[in-house]
Protein backbone atom coordinates (compact mmCIF):
# COMPACT_ATOMS: atom_id res chain seq x y z
CA UNK A 1 0.00 0.00 0.00
CA UNK A 2 2.73 2.19 1.05
CA UNK A 3 4.72 1.76 -2.91
CA UNK A 4 1.23 2.22 -4.28
CA UNK A 5 0.56 5.31 -2.59
CA UNK A 6 4.19 6.55 -3.30
CA UNK A 7 4.04 5.51 -6.83
CA UNK A 8 0.81 7.26 -7.38
CA UNK A 9 2.51 10.37 -6.03
CA UNK A 10 5.00 10.03 -8.21
CA UNK A 11 3.05 10.08 -11.05
CA UNK A 12 0.74 12.87 -10.37
CA UNK A 13 4.18 15.23 -9.78
CA UNK A 14 5.60 13.78 -13.31
CA UNK A 15 2.15 14.75 -15.21
CA UNK A 16 3.38 17.93 -16.53
CA UNK A 17 6.98 16.51 -17.39
CA UNK A 18 5.80 13.91 -19.31
CA UNK A 19 2.80 15.10 -20.93
CA UNK A 20 4.82 16.27 -24.11
CA UNK A 21 6.62 12.94 -25.39
CA UNK A 22 5.31 9.50 -25.38
CA UNK A 23 9.26 8.55 -25.90
CA UNK A 24 9.55 10.30 -22.25
CA UNK A 25 5.88 8.83 -20.89
CA UNK A 26 7.23 4.95 -21.91
CA UNK A 27 10.41 5.35 -20.23
CA UNK A 28 9.06 6.36 -16.91
CA UNK A 29 6.43 3.56 -17.63
CA UNK A 30 9.62 1.43 -17.70
CA UNK A 31 11.15 2.31 -15.07
CA UNK A 32 8.08 1.76 -12.73
CA UNK A 33 7.78 -1.55 -13.66
CA UNK A 34 11.33 -2.52 -13.27
CA UNK A 35 10.90 -0.61 -10.02
CA UNK A 36 7.97 -2.79 -8.54
CA UNK A 37 9.81 -5.99 -10.05
CA UNK A 38 12.72 -5.32 -8.06
CA UNK A 39 10.40 -4.40 -4.78
CA UNK A 40 9.14 -7.78 -4.84
CA UNK A 41 12.52 -9.44 -4.92
CA UNK A 42 12.99 -10.14 -8.15
CA UNK A 43 16.73 -10.10 -9.32
CA UNK A 44 17.00 -8.49 -13.27
CA UNK A 45 19.03 -10.23 -15.70
CA UNK A 46 18.08 -13.65 -13.40
CA UNK A 47 14.62 -13.50 -12.59
CA UNK A 48 13.57 -11.37 -15.53
CA UNK A 49 14.98 -9.37 -18.52
CA UNK A 50 14.55 -5.50 -19.17
CA UNK A 51 14.02 -4.51 -23.33
CA UNK A 52 15.35 -7.78 -24.13
CA UNK A 53 15.42 -8.53 -27.81
CA UNK A 54 13.66 -11.35 -29.83
CA UNK A 55 13.03 -12.10 -33.60
CA UNK A 56 9.20 -12.34 -35.13
CA UNK A 57 8.63 -14.19 -39.02
CA UNK A 58 10.50 -12.66 -41.64
CA UNK A 59 13.31 -11.50 -39.04
CA UNK A 60 11.46 -8.41 -37.97
CA UNK A 61 12.84 -7.49 -34.44
CA UNK A 62 10.34 -7.03 -31.16
CA UNK A 63 11.42 -5.58 -27.63
CA UNK A 64 8.83 -6.36 -24.94
CA UNK A 65 9.34 -4.26 -21.50
CA UNK A 66 10.13 -6.63 -19.31
CA UNK A 67 10.21 -10.33 -19.49
CA UNK A 68 9.78 -12.65 -16.02
CA UNK A 69 10.97 -15.82 -15.77
CA UNK A 70 8.92 -18.80 -14.71
CA UNK A 71 9.20 -22.43 -13.81
CA UNK A 72 9.76 -25.23 -16.37
CA UNK A 73 11.22 -22.59 -19.08
CA UNK A 74 8.20 -20.55 -19.78
CA UNK A 75 8.27 -16.87 -19.40
CA UNK A 76 5.67 -13.63 -18.88
CA UNK A 77 5.83 -10.59 -21.22
CA UNK A 78 4.75 -7.67 -19.61
CA UNK A 79 4.50 -3.92 -21.29
CA UNK A 80 4.25 -0.75 -19.88
CA UNK A 81 1.35 1.82 -21.42
CA UNK A 82 1.58 5.58 -20.24
CA UNK A 83 -1.72 7.31 -20.84
CA UNK A 84 -1.56 10.21 -19.36
CA UNK A 85 -2.60 13.15 -21.58
CA UNK A 86 -6.51 12.71 -21.18
CA UNK A 87 -6.43 11.87 -17.45
CA UNK A 88 -4.25 15.29 -16.61
CA UNK A 89 -7.10 16.69 -18.76
CA UNK A 90 -9.77 15.10 -16.25
CA UNK A 91 -7.93 15.63 -13.18
CA UNK A 92 -7.43 19.53 -14.05
CA UNK A 93 -11.24 20.18 -15.73
CA UNK A 94 -13.48 22.84 -14.02
CA UNK A 95 -16.61 21.02 -15.30
CA UNK A 96 -18.58 17.79 -15.45
CA UNK A 97 -18.81 17.91 -19.71
CA UNK A 98 -15.24 18.79 -19.73
CA UNK A 99 -14.62 15.51 -17.27
CA UNK A 100 -17.05 13.20 -19.20
CA UNK A 101 -15.05 14.05 -22.94
CA UNK A 102 -11.95 13.21 -20.95
CA UNK A 103 -12.56 9.98 -19.55
CA UNK A 104 -13.75 9.14 -23.09
CA UNK A 105 -10.50 10.18 -24.78
CA UNK A 106 -8.50 8.32 -21.89
CA UNK A 107 -10.58 5.42 -22.11
CA UNK A 108 -10.03 5.53 -25.97
CA UNK A 109 -6.09 6.06 -25.18
CA UNK A 110 -6.23 2.75 -23.11
CA UNK A 111 -8.42 0.46 -25.36
CA UNK A 112 -5.72 1.72 -28.33
CA UNK A 113 -2.59 0.81 -26.55
CA UNK A 114 -4.41 -2.60 -25.16
CA UNK A 115 -4.80 -3.17 -29.53
CA UNK A 116 -1.64 -2.55 -30.02
CA UNK A 117 -0.09 -4.95 -27.41
CA UNK A 118 -2.41 -7.51 -28.48
CA UNK A 119 -1.29 -6.87 -32.03
CA UNK A 120 2.57 -7.37 -31.03
CA UNK A 121 1.35 -11.15 -30.50
CA UNK A 122 4.41 -11.62 -28.33
CA UNK A 123 3.15 -15.34 -27.77
CA UNK A 124 4.10 -16.61 -31.19
CA UNK A 125 7.17 -16.31 -31.07
CA UNK A 126 8.78 -19.67 -30.53
CA UNK A 127 12.09 -18.06 -28.94
CA UNK A 128 10.06 -16.24 -26.13
CA UNK A 129 8.44 -19.01 -24.68
CA UNK A 130 5.68 -16.73 -23.40
CA UNK A 131 2.62 -17.77 -21.74
CA UNK A 132 -0.38 -17.16 -23.85
CA UNK A 133 -1.52 -13.73 -23.03
CA UNK A 134 0.84 -10.21 -22.07
CA UNK A 135 0.34 -8.18 -19.29
CA UNK A 136 -0.28 -4.43 -20.25
CA UNK A 137 0.82 -2.04 -16.91
CA UNK A 138 -0.50 0.96 -16.14
CA UNK A 139 1.66 2.38 -13.67
CA UNK A 140 -0.66 5.13 -12.68
CA UNK A 141 -3.29 3.68 -9.95
CA UNK A 142 -5.98 6.34 -10.28
CA UNK A 143 -5.93 6.30 -13.98
CA UNK A 144 -6.07 2.77 -14.09
CA UNK A 145 -9.07 2.47 -11.67
CA UNK A 146 -10.48 5.51 -13.64
CA UNK A 147 -10.65 3.82 -17.21
CA UNK A 148 -11.97 0.77 -16.03
CA UNK A 149 -14.80 1.82 -13.77
CA UNK A 150 -16.21 3.98 -16.74
CA UNK A 151 -15.78 1.29 -18.99
CA UNK A 152 -17.21 -2.09 -17.60
CA UNK A 153 -15.84 -4.14 -20.21
CA UNK A 154 -12.49 -2.53 -20.68
CA UNK A 155 -10.76 -5.38 -18.71
CA UNK A 156 -13.19 -8.60 -20.07
CA UNK A 157 -12.47 -7.27 -23.71
CA UNK A 158 -8.64 -6.99 -23.33
CA UNK A 159 -8.25 -10.62 -21.51
CA UNK A 160 -10.07 -11.39 -24.83
CA UNK A 161 -7.49 -10.01 -26.94
CA UNK A 162 -4.65 -11.77 -24.66
CA UNK A 163 -4.00 -9.07 -22.59
CA UNK A 164 -4.58 -8.73 -18.83
CA UNK A 165 -4.74 -5.04 -17.55
CA UNK A 166 -2.41 -4.57 -14.38
CA UNK A 167 -1.90 -1.67 -12.46
CA UNK A 168 0.82 -1.32 -9.73
CA UNK A 169 -0.81 -3.03 -6.59
CA UNK A 170 -2.47 -5.83 -9.11
CA UNK A 171 1.24 -6.58 -10.37
CA UNK A 172 2.57 -6.73 -6.89
CA UNK A 173 -0.17 -9.30 -6.80
CA UNK A 174 1.15 -10.84 -9.72
CA UNK A 175 4.26 -11.16 -9.04
CA UNK A 176 4.31 -12.43 -5.45
CA UNK A 177 2.47 -15.34 -7.36
CA UNK A 178 5.20 -15.61 -9.84
CA UNK A 179 7.76 -15.79 -6.66
CA UNK A 180 5.35 -18.36 -4.71
CA UNK A 181 5.52 -20.41 -7.94
CA UNK A 182 9.50 -20.35 -7.68
CA UNK A 183 9.54 -21.44 -4.55
CA UNK A 184 7.37 -24.41 -5.24
CA UNK A 185 10.06 -25.43 -7.87
CA UNK A 186 12.64 -24.80 -5.96
CA UNK A 187 10.78 -27.41 -3.77
CA UNK A 188 10.47 -29.76 -6.04
CA UNK A 189 14.23 -29.62 -7.56
CA UNK A 190 15.07 -29.80 -3.97
CA UNK A 191 12.92 -33.45 -3.68
CA UNK A 192 13.75 -34.94 -6.63
CA UNK A 193 17.86 -34.02 -5.85
CA UNK A 194 17.31 -35.73 -2.66
CA UNK A 195 15.84 -39.16 -4.54
CA UNK A 196 18.89 -39.14 -6.81
CA UNK A 197 21.12 -38.67 -4.19
CA UNK A 198 19.81 -41.54 -1.86
CA UNK A 199 18.98 -43.85 -5.38
CA UNK A 200 22.95 -43.17 -5.92
CA UNK A 201 24.18 -43.54 -2.75
CA UNK A 202 21.95 -46.40 -2.51
CA UNK A 203 23.82 -47.93 -5.34
CA UNK A 204 27.29 -47.32 -3.78
CA UNK A 205 26.40 -48.84 -0.54
CA UNK A 206 25.46 -52.32 -2.53
CA UNK A 207 28.61 -52.11 -4.85
CA UNK A 208 30.42 -51.80 -1.43
CA UNK A 209 29.32 -54.64 -0.30
CA UNK A 210 29.68 -56.75 -3.49
CA UNK A 211 33.29 -55.26 -3.05
CA UNK A 212 33.30 -56.45 0.82
CA UNK A 213 31.95 -59.51 0.22
CA UNK A 214 34.53 -60.03 -2.62
CA UNK A 215 37.53 -58.96 -0.50
CA UNK A 216 36.37 -61.56 2.44
CA UNK A 217 36.27 -64.45 -0.52
CA UNK A 218 40.12 -63.64 -1.16
CA UNK A 219 41.05 -63.09 2.44
CA UNK A 220 39.46 -66.49 3.08
CA UNK A 221 41.84 -68.09 0.39
CA UNK A 222 44.66 -66.40 1.41
CA UNK A 223 44.04 -67.53 4.39
CA UNK A 224 43.91 -71.29 3.23
CA UNK A 225 46.86 -70.79 0.86
CA UNK A 226 48.85 -69.17 4.63
CA UNK A 227 47.74 -72.12 6.53
CA UNK A 228 48.90 -75.28 4.15
CA UNK A 229 52.29 -72.92 3.90
CA UNK A 230 52.41 -73.09 7.49
CA UNK A 231 51.84 -76.82 8.00
CA UNK A 232 54.41 -77.46 5.38
CA UNK A 233 57.00 -75.32 7.28
CA UNK A 234 56.89 -76.54 10.52
CA UNK A 235 53.66 -77.78 12.12
CA UNK A 236 52.80 -81.03 9.71
CA UNK A 237 54.77 -83.98 9.68
CA UNK A 238 57.82 -84.30 8.14
CA UNK A 239 57.88 -80.68 7.72
CA UNK A 240 60.71 -78.18 5.93
CA UNK A 241 62.59 -77.40 9.36
CA UNK A 242 61.95 -80.90 10.66
CA UNK A 243 63.96 -82.02 7.71
CA UNK A 244 66.18 -78.80 7.62
CA UNK A 245 67.42 -80.06 11.30
CA UNK A 246 68.06 -83.41 9.86
CA UNK A 247 70.52 -82.06 7.35
CA UNK A 248 71.99 -79.72 10.28
CA UNK A 249 72.51 -82.95 12.07
CA UNK A 250 73.98 -85.00 9.61
CA UNK A 251 76.76 -82.51 9.18
CA UNK A 252 75.55 -79.25 7.00
CA UNK A 253 76.66 -76.40 8.02
CA UNK A 254 74.56 -73.48 7.76
CA UNK A 255 75.77 -70.32 7.98
CA UNK A 256 72.55 -68.91 9.68
CA UNK A 257 70.22 -70.50 12.89
CA UNK A 258 66.91 -70.84 12.39
CA UNK A 259 64.34 -69.50 15.57
CA UNK A 260 64.49 -71.45 18.39
CA UNK A 261 60.87 -71.77 18.75
CA UNK A 262 60.08 -72.38 15.19
CA UNK A 263 62.92 -75.42 15.56
CA UNK A 264 61.14 -76.43 19.09
CA UNK A 265 57.88 -76.44 17.56
CA UNK A 266 58.71 -78.23 14.24
CA UNK A 267 60.83 -81.16 16.59
CA UNK A 268 57.90 -81.51 18.66
CA UNK A 269 55.69 -82.77 15.89
CA UNK A 270 55.83 -87.14 15.79
CA UNK A 271 58.30 -87.57 12.82
CA UNK A 272 57.25 -90.13 9.57
CA UNK A 273 58.76 -93.66 8.94
CA UNK A 274 61.10 -93.30 6.00
CA UNK A 275 58.07 -94.73 3.86
CA UNK A 276 55.64 -92.21 5.09
CA UNK A 277 57.62 -89.51 5.11
CA UNK A 278 58.51 -89.80 1.37
CA UNK A 279 54.74 -90.67 0.42
CA UNK A 280 54.26 -87.22 2.84
CA UNK A 281 56.66 -85.34 0.36
CA UNK A 282 54.59 -86.34 -2.89
CA UNK A 283 51.60 -85.71 -1.50
CA UNK A 284 52.84 -82.22 -0.04
CA UNK A 285 54.60 -81.25 -2.80
CA UNK A 286 51.22 -82.41 -5.10
CA UNK A 287 49.62 -79.69 -2.64
CA UNK A 288 51.99 -77.28 -3.18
Amino acid sequence: MGLNQQLSQEANNLTLALKGSSKTQGNWGEMVLERVLEDCGLRKDLDYLMRPTYTKEHSSRVQPDAVIHLPENRNLVSDAKVSLVAYDEYTSADSDAARTIAIQRHVASVRNHINTLSGANYQSIEELKSLDFVMMFVPIEPAFILAVANDGRLWQDAWQRNVLLVSPSSLLFVVRIVANLWRQELQKRSVQEIVKRGADLYDKLVGFVEDLKSLGQRLAQARDSYDSAYAKLYTGKGNVIRRAEILKELGVKPLKTLPAELVEAALEVPALSATSEGESEKVQGGEG
